[in-house]
């Protein structure tokens, strides 16, 4: 199926079980490529403000990960946005590995990583620390960082208070701004409970999303759809494959705009910055922002919004030339879709 013909291919889907043919068939592509690992992650108790003083303790959560390539290659980690599963990557973790060890972390409360005890410990500075413990997991960088979103918020962050565990930023439709007003509407959009009664309706609400992800086939629809939810026997359908609480923190912290500008001031990393050219979060006036005093190398992508796939071959392409080459002066450019 593609693109085209993709509405006559969604209606010969009469139940669950057409639906998962489909899906499993379009995730084979990726079986043997890669492999599950997951690290112990230590919530520290300065991040848990929801539960009193006298009850904090350090906790454990396991955070789950797939893992690309060789171990021996060069590092780079990707991290995903607020609702997002780590397989989102697969279709350029899959064409990378060749060349990259390449790491896809599912947040936790996300994916197939565990949950938080309380909905006050899902936080930016939590999504930060994840990162962290993740890359001194890995060995303790520096690695090269790709964050679509939340994952780009959380990058900033981290290459900036940490420079020494980032040697490369890639921000996926993310700058040191977001206004308030489309986060709270993205917030209000996400933290709620749905229920996927058929396939139409789990992959009509894909599609509509596709308005931001850009021109995309239906198999990337079917990817998509598969890993980020589940099937519920209590709901009788699929849900979200998250911790809806992570959801509603998000919804809360989405009350103000996000500004990050004084950690930007202290990246000092080369970075790239994937900008959809459709995009309602990474604004023309935040781009020139970004731009004053430093060399940014800036990507943009047509026909789409918050956030690109990186599915397009020639979108992988300019990443992986990015990361594979030296750190160059400025340069701007926009990249056409693939065939």
């Amino acid at each position: 199926m593609n693109a085209r013909n993709g509405n006559a291919g969604l209606l010969q889907l009469r139940n669950w079980y057409d639906y998962l043919r489909q899906a499993e068939a379009t995730a084979a592509r990726f079986d043997g490529h890669y492999l599950d690992g997951h690290f112990e992650y230590q919530h520290p108790t300065r991040l848990q403000p929801g539960t009193p003083r006298r009850m904090r303790r350090a906790y454990r959560v396991r955070i789950a990960y797939s893992e690309w390539g060789a171990r021996g290659a060069p590092l780079l980690v990707c991290c995903g946005g607020v609702a997002n599963s780590a397989m989102r990557f697969a279709f350029l973790a899959d064409a990378l590995r060749d060349r990259f060890r390449v790491i896809c972390m599912d947040w936790a409360g996300r994916g197939a990583s565990g949950w938080l005890v309380d909905e006050g410990d899902y936080s930016l500075a939590t999504h930060v620390e994840q990162l962290r413990q993740l890359i001194d997991h890995l060995g303790g960088g520096p690695v090269s960082l790709l964050g679509s979103s939340l994952g780009g918020s959380a990058g900033i962050v981290l290459a900036a208070r940490y420079p020494g565990r980032v040697a490369r930023l890639i921000l996926n439709d993310i700058g040191p701004f977001v206004p308030k007003s489309r986060r709270t509407r993205r917030a209000q959009a996400l933290a709620r409970h749905y229920v996927f009664r058929n396939p139409a309706d789990l992959l009509r609400k894909i599609g509509a999303a596709q308005r931001n992800f850009g021109p995309a086939s239906d198999d990337v629809r079917f990817h998509l759809s598969y890993h980020q939810t589940r099937w519920s026997e209590a709901d009788g359908g699929r849900v979200y494959r998250h911790d809806i609480r992570a959801l509603q923190a998000y919804r809360r912290d989405a009350g103000a705009s996000l500004d990050q500008w004084a950690d930007w001031q202290r990246v000092r990393c080369p970075v790239l910055v994937i900008h959809g050219l459709q995009s309602d979060a990474l604004l023309p006036h935040t781009l020139a922002r970004m731009q004053q005093g430093r060399e940014l190398q800036l990507m943009h992508v047509p026909d789409t919004g918050h956030t690109p796939i990186l599915h397009d071959r020639n979108q992988i392409h300019f990443v992986g030339a990015w990361l594979a080459g030296p750190a160059t002066a400025a340069r701007e450019w926009c990249v056409l879709h693939a065939p």
